[in-house]
């Protein structure tokens, strides 16, 4: 069972030992976590569902009202929706849930949505960290359209490397079909365990190995996207030179123009070998120019992650085993990575002889910039952990503290400026609150033009909902801010939802955001997916 006021599966428990918890005490405060509403209390605040019993009879999918099921539409995982969850300031929540059992119940659904003045909001595996599932508030009822039970392998082609799926379909359970065949995605986004087909291509995601295999743009090579008032069919063409593409009209589009309900996808055989290597570099300078070395050679790594030093030293300190990490900063120190020092970890993937050639080419790019390699025990440790590490929210928020990320990209003059522009952004924004935020930053998407930048700030909770919604407000405005500021993109691989939509101008434009708006009215001309999701919510036209 899915946690409902935090991430993840509830029989997973993620734990901080004491010289962790010291560390925190010492870099922020001793934590106090606030009294967590109840789950009874949290359903008890729900508003009744302003749908009639005709509207509800007539509906051509089966509508649930429980107040459990619309809870649980109606929150992500950002933030905010934990602080309103965990103190039970739950605030608008959907008034039905959908579960349409095949794509082809889709469209009748959204034609009598239409008819009915609702306000229809797409949900895959309820994972977005930027707003995206907030229902609006106002008088029109508000209606999700939960993708979940729309999760089949519709077709493989193996001659073109295609397969076809329903769009509702998780991470583990796409891999899990492809894989049965021989075949595999390779998109793993941190969320992949809860993430849906659809929702990465709504949101424009990147996988953690999406330098082998691909951001999800590369990845999606058509599919079917039910319009509030017609279909889009996207054929699968190797390339084309036939006008716009109108794959990026789906891409990123965030539930706004349509519904996606199925999508092709480029597929891989599952490769013979893979290696996660970590090496250390004695400084971030010295990091950042081994990785820029290493993208702009093309050298086909399927990963590169570079921690900067204080995140570095807060996986180190909360890796727990403080005898073996002790013996590991001792050699490293003897090596020439002492104070300072930065993690770079590294996948090769392939045919085992490519694994080998690339790791002889990469070695004296690193070694040339003083690297240090501990060989795959610790890629071996992360690859074992790469979906756990989140789970560590729900123990830091048990222990008082709260966790929130903020991510970029932007060309590699702008990098290690705009790292330290999102971190003092944050800790000024809670220093104006009397509290500390340690933040780090890593670069997780490596491209030869440039990098993402992925900071995470870690700070005091608050006694109370009005303090921590504080803190939290007062840190992403500050941050985003400096982002847009710093000439990055206001996000590299989440999305905009609600909570980044005022920032998406400095981006496009004016002429862009009337292109955009310009596409929003031709595709929802009556609002009936106008949520606030990445353009602001306008004034609703009648059908």
């Amino acid at each position: 069972m899915r946690r409902w006021n935090g991430w993840g599966d509830e029989s997973i428990h993620a734990t901080i030992d004491e010289g962790a918890r010291g560390f925190l005490e010492e870099a922020l405060g001793s934590g106090a976590p606030p009294q967590d509403a109840s789950f009874a209390a949290a359903l008890a605040r729900l508003p009744a569902s302003r749908l009639s019993a005709a509207q509800l009879h007539g509906a051509p999918v089966p509508l649930n009202t429980d107040a459990e099921d619309r809870l649980r539409a109606s929150f992500g995982q950002s933030l905010g929706d934990w602080l309103r969850l965990r103190f039970g300031q739950i605030g608008p929540v959907c008034d039905a849930v959908a579960y349409p059992d095949t794509v082809e119940q889709v469209r009748p659904l959204l034609d009598w949505a239409g008819q009915q003045g609702l306000i229809v909001i797409p949900v895959g595996g309820a994972t977005s960290v930027v707003g995206h599932l907030s229902p609006p508030a106002g008088d029109s009822p508000v209606l999700m359209l939960s993708m979940q039970r729309l999760r089949r392998l519709l077709s493989l082609d193996a001659a073109s490397q295609l397969a076809r799926f329903e769009a509702g379909v998780l991470g583990p359970d796409l891999e899990a079909q492809l894989r049965a065949e021989g075949w595999m995605l390779g998109h793993y986004p941190q969320s992949f365990e809860y993430a849906s087909l659809g929702g990465w291509i709504a949101t424009r995601s990147s996988g953690q190995q999406s330098a082998r295999y691909g951001r999800i743009e590369a990845l999606f090579a058509g599919g079917r996207v039910e319009l509030p008032a017609s279909t889009l069919d996207i054929p699968t063409l190797p390339a084309s030179a036939a006008g716009p593409d109108l794959r990026e009209w789906v891409l990123g589009s965030e539930g706004r123009l349509g519904v996606i309900t199925e999508a092709s996808v480029r597929i891989s055989r599952v490769p013979e070998r893979e290696d996660f290597v970590a090496w250390f570099l004695p400084s971030w300078e010295r990091g950042q120019a081994a990785v820029q070395a290493l993208a702009q050679a093309r050298l086909g790594l399927s990963m590169m992650r570079l921690a900067n030093a204080t995140e570095t030293l807060t996986t180190l300190k909360l890796a727990g085993h403080a005898g073996a990490i002790a013996w590991l900063e001792r050699y490293l120190a003897l090596r020439g990575c002492g104070e300072g020092k930065v993690l770079l970890m590294l996948g090769f993937t392939g045919g085992a002889a490519q694994v080998r050639a690339m790791q002889a080419l990469a070695r004296p790019l690193l070694r040339a910039q003083g690297g240090v390699s501990t060989g795959t025990l610790l890629g071996r440790k992360w690859a074992a952990k790469r979906f756990r590490g989140v789970y560590l929210r729900n123990a830091l928020w048990e222990a008082g503290y709260a966790v929130d990320t903020m991510e970029t990209a932007c060309d590699w003059p702008r990098v290690t400026p705009m790292m330290q522009a999102m971190e003092h952004a944050g800790r000024s924004a809670l220093a104006g609150h009397g509290e500390r935020c340690h933040a780090y930053t890593h670069l997780s998407h490596v491209y030869p033009q440039g990098s993402s930048v992925y900071s995470t700030f870690v700070f005091r909770i608050g006694p109370d909902f009005d303090s921590a919604w504080a803190r939290w407000q007062s840190l992403k405005g500050a941050v985003s801010e400096a982002i847009v500021r710093e000439g990055g993109t206001i996000s590299h691989q989440h999305g905009v939802g609600k909570d980044h939509a005022p920032y998406l101008g400095a981006e496009k434009g004016a002429t862009g955001l009337r292109l955009i708006d310009g596409l929003i009215r031709e595709a929802d001309p009556h609002g009936l997916l106008d949520s606030g999701n990445l353009r602001p919510a306008t004034a609703r036209r009648q059908p």
